[in-house]
């Protein structure tokens, strides 16, 4: 909807009708004869046209500037500082009353001081404070912590990146119904997905259309809450660094498997949930001692050694076990690694 016309017709008719209280003040009296009507003529026809020049521009240039403030202020400060003014305003109000039966001029001075400064002071101290106000809030038996809890998982915005949309476990992960949030993949990393499928190179092209297909599995499963959202930031021109000045703008988390992304959205304190450390964590766990059916199937860098793998993926090292190579047997767990590319273990043939 256009508000050019309207607020045009507002105008016009307001600064219209200032322009003819200012004629008659003007003339010295509200009668159109022939004397008045060359003042107040002239000036509710010059306050009338003002209006209908200027007024979309005096109302609209605020407002835009007013809405793209609104849109960088995280939700929570926003919030916060509602309650505190609203609070502050109170104060104030109460104060007003008796502070107004002072002599003149202060009973008409401070009033008006008393509103700036407790506004001021309640919105400050609670967008400051707002960890502590939000946490007293959840403590209160009126809201409940199962009430909290649903109201938190239901409002959690996921972030998703263009690696892990790529890699495609996301969609598993998501069905089993471990991400408790709602899906959102931000209007920019969708275009690098579609840039990537209309690549000349075979594979990125390949990658690509996977990337596109899982979004489209995702938004056909049932229990699976996706969205597409177009807020774009303006601070920033790479895609990862529009993710993160989004993510801390609508404190949202970010689902990614980019070690770099990882590691830089978490020095700007933006939460990280990376799928190759949940993989890495839900692996099976063996103890030193334990035994384990394992298949040869290659050698390994040592003399003598027999490499495996397990179900999950994980590598297991077994001494002197070339000359099982293509058996499956029995091996004993000797020593467990964890290294950056994941779990390590090493074992002989029992």
């Amino acid at each position: 909807m256009r508000f050019g016309p309207l607020f045009r017709l507002l105008g016009t008719v307001l600064y219209g009708f200032i322009g003819w209280e200012l004629g008659v003040a003007l003339a010295g009296t509200p009668e159109f004869n022939t004397e008045s009507w060359k003042i107040i003529l002239p000036c509710t026809l010059g306050a009338a046209t003002f209006g209908f020049l200027l007024a979309p521009w005096l109302v609209m240039a605020p407002a835009r500037a007013a809405r793209n403030a609104l849109r960088q202020i995280p939700i929570a400060d926003l919030v916060a500082g509602t309650i505190g003014l609203s609070v502050g305003l109170l104060i104030a109000a109460l104060l007003s009353y008796p502070v107004s039966q002072l002599p003149p001029p202060f009973g008409n001075i401070v009033p008006l001081i008393l509103v700036i400064l407790f506004g001021y002071l309640g919105a400050a101290v609670l967008v400051m404070r707002q960890e502590d106000f939000f946490a007293l809030v959840r403590k209160s038996p009126a809201f409940g912590d199962a009430a909290h809890a649903r109201t938190s998982t239901a409002g959690l915005v996921l972030l998703l990146d263009t690696s892990v949309i790529i890699d495609g476990r996301i969609a598993d992960v998501a069905r089993t119904g471990f991400l408790l949030g709602k899906l959102t993949v931000p209007r920019f990393v969708l275009n690098e997905l579609q840039y990537i499928a209309d690549s000349a190179d075979t594979l990125r092209r390949n990658r690509g259309r996977r990337g596109l297909e899982i979004l489209d599995r995702l938004q056909n499963t049932s229990n699976i809450t996706i969205e597409f959202i177009d807020q774009d930031p303006n601070d920033a021109v790479q895609v990862d660094d529009k993710l993160i000045s989004l993510a801390r703008h609508m404190d949202a988390i970010i689902i990614t498997n980019d070690f770099n992304l990882n590691r830089v959205a978490k020095l700007q304190g933006v939460m990280i949930l990376n799928i190759n450390e949940l993989a890495n964590a839900v692996k099976s766990v063996y103890l030193p001692g334990e035994e384990i059916p394992l298949k040869i199937i290659q050698e390994g860098k040592e003399i003598g050694q027999g490499v495996g793998y397990l179900e999950d993926g994980t590598m297991v090292v077994v001494e002197n076990g070339r000359r099982y190579l293509n058996q499956e047997v029995l091996v004993q767990v000797t020593k467990v690694l964890q290294t950056n590319a994941g779990r390590l273990i090493f074992a002989v043939p029992e």
